[in-house]
């Protein structure tokens, strides 16, 4: 790794990719809230255009880029949300023509996001999701800007790439667990940690044998009991696959070896994880189930933003529970450590079959308990592959595990 990345002052220039998704719009929300804190000099999205446009004219931000999208569409689109604003009036404001018209530089097409991410800044918020949000990672660590990560999927698929081009210190995680991980290790140092303790909620079907999934709906798994978040997202929590990754997730921020991270189900999910030291005592994090707090740690890092959420209130009687993760009826933990014991690419298939069975389930084409064992026959068959024994791993090896696992799992899906 290169030399730790200094720490920027206050305000921050913020590149925000995947602004029109849970993540993005509460990072918004937060930036709104302190704009002595944080400047967005960058925005991205996918395919929600309208949102975006309406968030750039909204910011006036310099750079807007949309992957789904033409140039003439983006730009239209902007001109569209400018004139809802404040009809009869250029985007930014003032007479036709004058230096307040809001102009912004437009990037669009599939590359969109890295060339962003690729851009002058302090801090890059990744809030994509899926595997298309790891070029614009390893663009975000190649500029040396410190990236808050929310895509996961990035770290995992892309691990010693990501590694290997992160400074100390440089990326911040801004998932939940992982957050409260970061925050509790701040009580020891390294070598006094034990162990790593990731909670899950448990998902809507907590308690359900595997045999009670079988005829689980669309609309079911969608039915979160305390986040809303994405389709992908929120479908992987109720089969947990979610809570897998995040176990290789942990691995690779915090170098804990897998037999030293463990899962707990907690229903409430208001400690969102803990870390457990030699001399038998445990730090938690707790909160308010809500993204705010790791959000906003994430864009202010190591500084704490004041009134980023409500605390909890504990003048009330409330009680939380604590249980072991059935491994039975959600095998897709005990699968994640197997791919991430791996290592090189055997992550990047975990992650693109289920990416590629989740869309098949909501589509019909699938069962509930189908989405993780069709990601466990591609993983068993990834084994006879070439690309299985790769252990120099570059960006074509990613991607062509990627691309291989899409294959096998639509082949078995068809």
């Amino acid at each position: 790794m290169t030399a730790a990345v200094p720490t920027p002052a206050f305000p921050r220039r913020v590149i925000l990719l995947g602004s029109t998704g849970s993540i993005g719009t509460q990072a918004i929300d937060l930036v709104q809230r302190n704009r002595d804190r944080f400047e967005i000099v960058g925005l991205s999205a996918g395919s929600n255009v309208q949102l975006l446009a309406e968030q750039a004219v909204a910011l006036r931000v310099p750079v807007v880029a949309a992957a789904g999208a033409t140039t003439d569409v983006l730009a239209a689109e902007i001109r569209r949300a400018a004139d809802r604003t404040e009809p009869g009036t250029p985007p930014g404001g003032g007479t036709p023509g004058s230096p307040a018209a809001y102009d912004p530089e437009l990037l669009t097409g599939p590359g969109a996001s890295a060339a962003l991410a690729a851009r002058r800044a302090d801090v890059v918020v990744n809030g994509i999701t899926g595997a298309i949000g790891l070029e614009p990672t390893l663009a975000a660590l190649r500029a040396g800007t410190t990236l808050a990560l929310a895509n996961k999927e990035s770290l995992i698929i892309g691990g010693p790439l990501v590694k290997a081009l992160a400074a100390p210190g440089q990326i911040v995680p801004v998932d939940s667990e992982h957050s409260a991980i970061a925050q509790c290790l701040r009580g020891g140092r390294p070598e006094e940690v034990r162990r790593l303790v990731v909670t899950a909620s448990g998902g809507p079907f907590r308690g359900r044998t595997r045999a009670e999934l079988a005829d689980v709906t669309p609309e079911q798994a969608l039915a979160h009991p305390n986040f809303a978040m994405g389709r992908v997202i929120t479908t992987n929590s109720a089969t947990l696959v979610n809570k897998g990754l995040e176990v290789i997730e942990a691995h690779l921020l915090f170098d804990i070896p897998f037999d030293r991270i463990d899962v707990v189900v907690h229903p409430q999910q208001m400690i969102h994880s803990m870390v457990e030291f030699v001399d038998g005592s445990t730090i938690a994090q707790a909160g308010p189930p809500r993204m705010l707090v790791p959000i906003a740690l994430g864009m202010s890092w190591p500084e704490r933003l004041a009134d980023a959420d409500v605390p909890v209130d504990w003048t009330q009687a409330q009680s939380w529970e604590f249980e072991p993760l059935d491994d039975e009826a959600f095998p897709a933990v005990a699968l994640a450590r197997r791919v991430g014991e791996a290592g090189g690419t055997w992550p990047a298939v975990y992650n693109a079959a289920n990416e590629v069975a989740v869309d098949a389930f909501h589509e019909g084409r699938v069962s509930f308990v189908g989405i993780v064992d069709t990601v466990a026959a591609v993983v068993d068959s990834y084994a006879a592959e070439p690309g299985s024994s790769v252990t120099d791993l570059t960006l074509d090896d990613v991607l062509g595990a990627d691309a291989w696992a899409r294959h096998a799992a639509r082949l078995r899906l068809s």
